[in-house]
């Protein structure tokens, strides 16, 4: 067996050590300063979460003090403060915005600081005679500015953002009105974390924080000049302030560190800042260390550990070299087996490609002749509306011809008595109603006909109008009213004019079905274009889709009428012309009762020309 010699083993030991040494010291760093940034990443997000919520909070309450102050029952209130009518109506309406806005509390404050009126009046903790005048929120709504300020409640003991504006009556400003938002909810929104986020004030006093061991601690010194600043607004009341142990650090003069000492436990994180000017607030998202560096001190460990066995196999594969003639020759055999399993292999595989195309083949004809049955059965819908149509439209065209021939015997009788003028006037009534058939013909004969597959832009009204001439025996039948709203411009859509009437036709007849009988057979089609597209709705005022047939309305087949009244092909066939067409077919039930079916198509311009079909 081939071995090494003394000098070549103890040059690979001296490379093997100091490779192991470079990996420990500079690997560890590298590891570290790499989970690191992931976890600085990481924080980065959860620290725009935490700021985008805080943000999103405050600004869903900042404009309505001022629209309270517009209230002219508060105005009045302030006009005349001694009021106890006035006090009472104001101190209702303030508990009904408060329930209503879902805010902490909501007040109004006289000139000289003391609360008038609180949605709190009826609490056993009120806000009603308290004076604020010493709060930053009232100073700077009485100048006639917007105030923000978040603290401690003096009187409730809770923390809150309170937003102010002033009462102007008349040129003067009588008041200030306030709104008090608790940020607890927030706070419990951070619960169960891998990150710490804590809100400090400008003076490093942390406000919120998920453990509330930290609440009103600071992260900077509390030199006399900070605890001053503090007490003239008394924003944390009587909390007792400390500050909290920290040590400041940085990694690299990249990252800030800062290590906590809290209850005899020492923990260090990685510090993500973000300030909020308008709030007064800077959010910090501290992420523990731990895990980053354990996850270091695990890389370095594997890579050592990957070193020390890449080493071993390089030892094992030197000493082996000496049967590497051995192994060639049973590589070349077994390269040999190889190759002739791998030609078995390409014959089985060719015979397996021959019987897939011979599946995609069939599956092809298989898909054509389903693209022909679908057609057949669009046709066999409108077949089978027109067969519906039938004894109405014999009555149609009964009408007329009774009326025909009854012109035309009265116009015999005019001639042989020469009265040519009245005997022209009841040929030319004949002659109107026989365009009316003729009108009625074509447009059924429209209608039954199969269309083709190109689709263009048509002109939704004569669409529309089409439409009214098929369904006008049914909605006579059903003595309902299609009240039609196409807007002021012509729309144009991407479709086929008969397979788009037949969609029509069928949702049209379904909502005269569900309006007969009741007191309102009301029918709206509407349609309006909105950005590229037209959206044509279908309103009737019948009972509406129940919810547990909503999601198979559209199933083929599927009918909530009775036996011999309907395929339950309509709305299916209905579906797919329109998903043909590019768009959206859908139904849900309007808010003032009834269903509401909604089509969705693309717009086209109006120099297009319309697509025969």
């Amino acid at each position: 067996m081939f071995k090494l010699s003394s000098n070549r083993r103890w040059f690979w030991i001296a490379l093997l050590a100091a490779l192991t040494a470079a990996l420990a010291i500079y690997g560890s760093n590298f590891a570290t300063r790499a989970y690191l940034d992931q976890a600085a990443s990481r924080g980065k997000t959860t620290l725009r979460l935490a700021v985008a919520a805080l943000q999103g909070q405050l600004n869903r309450f900042e404009p309505l003090p001022s629209l309270i102050a517009d209230n002219d029952d508060i105005k009045e209130l302030l006009a005349d403060p001694g009021n106890p009518k006035l006090r009472a109506r104001g101190d209702l309406y303030l508990k009904q915005i408060n329930a209503l806005l879902q805010s902490s509390d909501i007040y109004v404050i006289g000139p000289d600081g003391v609360t008038i009126v609180a949605s709190n009046f009826d609490r056993p903790i009120s806000f009603v005679g308290e004076n604020f005048s010493y709060r930053p929120y009232f100073q700077d709504a009485i100048e006639g500015k917007r105030g923000r300020f978040f603290a401690l409640g003096t009187t409730s003991l809770k923390r809150g953002y309170y937003f102010s504006a002033p009462v102007h009556v008349g040129d003067a400003i009588r008041g200030v009105v306030v709104f008090k938002v608790e940020v607890d909810a927030i706070e419990a929104s951070w619960l169960g974390g891998d990150d710490e986020i804590i809100v400090t004030d400008p003076e490093g006093i942390i406000f919120m924080a998920e453990r509330p061991e930290w609440l009103y601690t600071s992260l900077l010194p509390l030199t006399p000049e900070r605890l001053a600043r503090t007490a003239a607004s008394r924003r944390y009341a009587n909390a007792s302030l400390r500050e909290l142990p920290v040590t400041r650090g940085n990694f690299e003069n990249r990252l800030s560190l800062m290590t906590v000492n809290f209850d005899r436990q020492q923990s260090e994180y990685l510090v993500l800042s973000e300030a909020m000017p308008d709030a007064g607030w800077t959010i910090n998202v501290l992420l523990d260390t731990r895990s980053a560096r354990t996850q270091a001190l695990t890389t370095v460990a594997a890579a050592l550990l990957t070193l020390g066995l890449a080493a071993l196999a390089g030892f094992v594969l030197l000493q082996r070299r000496a049967r590497l003639t051995e192994r060639m020759e049973m590589q070349r055999f077994a390269r040999e087996e190889l190759e002739r399993r791998v030609e078995e292999r390409t014959h089985d595989l060719a015979l397996v490609n021959t019987r897939l195309e011979t599946e995609v083949a069939e599956r092809r004809t298989t898909e054509q002749q389903l693209r022909q049955t679908q057609a057949d059965l669009i046709q066999a819908g409108k077949l089978a509306a027109l067969g519906q149509m039938s004894a109405a439209l014999s009555h149609e065209f009964n009408q007329p011809l009774a009326a025909v021939k009854t012109y035309a015997d009265n116009a015999a009788v005019l001639i042989e008595r020469n009265r040519v003028t009245e005997a022209r006037d009841n040929v030319a009534r004949i002659s109107g109603l026989a365009d009316r058939m003729a009108s009625i013909s074509r447009h059924l004969r429209n209608f039954a006909r199969k269309p083709n597959e190109k689709l263009g832009a048509i002109d939704l009204a004569d669409v529309v109008h089409d439409t009214q001439e098929i369904v006008a025996w049914r909605l006579k039948a059903a003595d309902a009213t299609l009240l039609v709203d196409l807007g002021r411009a012509p729309l144009m859509v991407k479709a086929g004019s008969v397979r788009l009437q037949q969609v029509l036709v069928n949702i049209i007849t379904n909502a005269a079905d569900a309006v007969e009988g009741l007191p309102d057979r009301r029918i709206e089609l509407q349609a309006r274009r909105k950005a590229g597209r037209v959206l044509v709705t279908v309103r009737d005022h019948g009972p509406g889709v129940a919810d547990a047939i909503a999601e198979r309305i559209f199933d083929p087949f599927f009918s909530t009428k009775g036996v011999g009244k309907g395929l339950g092909l309509g709305l299916s066939i209905s579906y797919n012309i329109i998903k043909d067409f590019g768009g959206s077919l859908a139904v849900l039930n309007h808010p003032e009762g009834g269903a509401l079916f909604t089509i969705e198509l693309e717009a086209m311009r109006n120099t297009v020309r319309e697509a025969a079909e």
